[in-house]
């Protein structure tokens, strides 16, 4: 009789272990389909190392991260592929004017303008999206004697303060700093603990446009370089400051971006000062823009372009 309960007490026993795992390998199952189809988990933007300008997001790229669709083209650029037969905007910065993915392909400033300008010429405009995350002049221009300029008609830099020594160093970032690899995670779900989790556990910082510290002592040699580029090329060029929050609260610019307005006025570079523009919820984070400050962006670019392009 004991014996019989025993087997009975194992077989109840093994019953709800086997009830357990079905329904833990369920979840994991629901969860990995959740994250990948609705929050774009394993579809995340992948980057790959550069000699010129130190690293780049990898060509061709079409994801939906964070139910947003993110686009580059054959060279990088968040944009459509280059037509060199239209009339042609080469817009350079970080991550600022790049968005991140925390911005819909369709709201990014240089879509808008896209858009925008060619209403206002009554012929297509592309005003090409080039850059990348922690990216400093030095880089854009890198990329520029690369790639060329595509027949533009035009260039203009998005920087922010930082900038003005945010020099390359060519430091390896490349599957070694998060947000920086090169291949997909294999679990949606390790990627969400991995990239999102752990950091936030350890304290680190765990915004998903988290970039690398690149810290200069000289001003950034990219600046002069587009300057002459331009002025060789007879090429407009002008630069759009974009304050962070705490710039915009203290309604001035810290002293690196105090020496990129001496600089501009030094050459006589027209400048846009995103202060008069900028509002305090455009933000998403201290730095970055949303949608929104996207937007307030391209109405602030607007009417240089219109007036060089004039």
């Amino acid at each position: 009789m004991k014996e019989l309960e025993d087997l009975n007490s194992k077989r109840r026993w093994l019953k709800k272990s086997l009830i357990a795992i079905v329904v833990l390998v369920t979840i994991f199952c629901l969860l990995e389909i959740f994250l990948r189809t609705y929050w774009g988990f394993c579809d995340s933007v992948l980057m790959m190392e550069n000699k010129n300008y130190e690293y780049i997001p990898q060509p061709n790229q079409d994801r939906y991260r964070f139910r947003n669709h993110i686009l580059y083209n054959s060279f990088s650029m968040r944009s459509p592929e280059p037509d060199t037969s239209v009339y042609t905007i080469l817009g350079f910065g970080d991550s600022i004017i790049n968005g991140g993915v925390m911005v819909e392909q369709d709201s990014l400033a240089t879509t808008l303008l896209s858009v925008a300008l060619t209403k206002h010429l009554n012929k297509k405009v592309q005003v090409l999206n080039i850059g990348a995350g922690s990216w400093g002049p030095d880089n854009d221009y890198g990329y520029l004697l690369e790639k060329g300029d595509f027949k533009a008609k035009m260039i203009f830099l998005v920087v922010s303060s930082h900038d003005a020594f945010d020099n390359m160093d060519f430091m390896p970032v490349i599957d070694k700093v998060r947000r920086y690899e090169s291949r997909q995670y294999k679990l949606a779900t390790w990627e969400l603990i991995d990239k999102y989790a752990l950091p936030r556990m350890g304290n680190q910082q765990s915004s998903p446009e988290t970039g690398v510290i690149k810290k200069g002592t000289t001003f950034n040699t990219g600046f002069l370089n587009f300057y002459k580029y331009s002025l060789q090329k007879g090429l407009p060029f002008f630069i759009y400051l974009n304050p962070d929050k705490t710039e915009l609260e203290a309604k001035q610019y810290k002293e690196e971006g105090q020496q990129i307005i001496a600089f501009c006025k030094q050459y006589n570079i027209p400048l846009v000062d995103g202060l008069k523009t900028t509002k305090p919820d455009d933000y998403r984070g201290v730095i970055h823009m949303n949608e929104q400050g996207q937007r307030h962006m391209a109405e602030s670019l607007l009417p240089i372009m219109e007036q060089l392009i004039n």
